[in-house]
């Protein structure tokens, strides 16, 4: 496999301060990897070190196959979008668009055939005469995506490029950094705090936490298969729940530290007998209404939010249980009766974290 970037135990440090803990990560050419992660985690300082705004303190880093830790920014041949679109006020979007091509002294007949193009792909066509004050926050960003397609660089680096944006404008411009991404078979690395856009956009997601990488792979992997308790409750909106438990039975069934200490069936797992564990349990796992006996709680109701096609209830227990029911629920509902399907049950060491059982 042609991998475009290439990081063999990456290490940096501020001072004392060890901000990237032996990383080391492999992306595949035309890839696009999403970096999340909390604030603080490492995700931003791993791409400007990746672009060259930082200098790593020791390892290996390789773009298509060539060593870069000594080269400068500009001659790894990365293209960065910004938070800030960074735009040239006293410019043109056409100017901002060509300002690379005419420092580099192109001829003007190829800078307006990739004028032409770019305009095509990310739908400037008729903004080209604009400045930048004259455009909105989408319009503005695509611009700044459209100055870094023109480079036909080895690879794009975005650094939460919509978290300026309204909530609807989001939805809309990350389908269109996918789509853009598909068109051009580009090498893509994006930065963001919101797990839900590095869900639907990348092909691969890194979560990091405190300089490490925690777990890589497909979205949907993580979403199934966490390898430990940070990862479970990082991906997945809303937020997975955590109850403490006993594994019982043989190991064929889990007691709940909830009201009533009810027992959940689930498949065998006789290494985990009479360990305490906790248990992780997805808010649209959680069944209202429905399920065998044996796996249905009656909790209490603190809080109903309803949005539609869904309802969120709380539950009034401690810890209290968040359910993504798909039904509307009224109302002055003072309980509501909860099945869990067995299959759904993820269990986790309480003194590590790690997975013990997952989907």
């Amino acid at each position: 496999m042609s991998y475009q970037i290439e990081l063999e135990n990456l290490q940096k440090y501020y001072g004392a301060y060890h901000a990237l803990r032996d990383v080391c990560l492999q992306i595949p050419k035309g890839q696009f990897v999403a970096l999340v992660g909390p604030s603080g985690c490492g995700k931003s300082t791993l791409l400007r070190t990746i672009a060259g705004l930082e200098k790593i303190t020791s390892g290996t880093m390789r773009i298509a196959g060539n060593p870069v830790n000594d080269k400068a920014p500009r001659e790894r041949d990365l293209a960065m979008v910004f938070q800030s679109y960074a735009l040239y006020p006293h410019m043109t979007v056409r100017q901002n668009l060509t300002y690379s091509m005419r420092l580099r002294r192109r001829p003007k007949s190829e800078i307006d055939k990739a004028v032409d193009e770019i305009a095509r792909v990310t739908g400037l066509g008729e903004l080209l005469d604009r400045y930048p004050r004259q455009l909105s926050g989408g319009q503005r960003q695509r611009v700044a995506m459209g100055r870094a397609i023109i480079r036909d660089p080895k690879a794009f680096l975005f650094d939460e490029p919509l978290s300026n944006l309204d909530a609807a404008l989001r939805v809309h411009m990350r389908s269109e950094i996918r789509q853009l991404h598909n068109r051009l078979g580009a090498t893509s690395v994006y930065v963001t705090h919101d797990q839900i856009e590095a869900m639907t956009m990348a092909d691969q997601v890194v979560v990091m936490r405190s300089g490490v990488i925690e777990q890589k792979g497909a979205p949907l992997d993580l979403y199934d298969r966490p390898v430990n308790k940070f990862v479970a409750g990082f991906i997945g909106s809303p937020a997975m729940n955590f109850v403490d438990g006993v594994v019982s039975g043989g190991g064929t069934s889990i007691a709940l530290d909830l009201p009533g200490k009810p027992e959940i069936a689930f498949e065998g797992h006789e290494q985990a007998a009479g360990r305490k564990v906790t248990v992780g349990l997805r808010p649209e796992h959680l069944v209202v209404g429905e399920g065998e006996a044996g796996n249905r709680m009656s909790l209490p109701v603190s809080l109903i939010e309803r949005t539609g096609a869904v309802s969120y209830v709380l539950t009034d227990t401690t810890p209290g249980l968040l359910i993504a029911a798909p039904l509307r629920i009224e109302d002055g509902v003072g309980s509501v009766s909860v099945a869990i399907k067995p299959e759904h049950v993820h269990l986790f060491d309480q003194e590590t974290g790690n997975a013990l059982l997952h989907v």
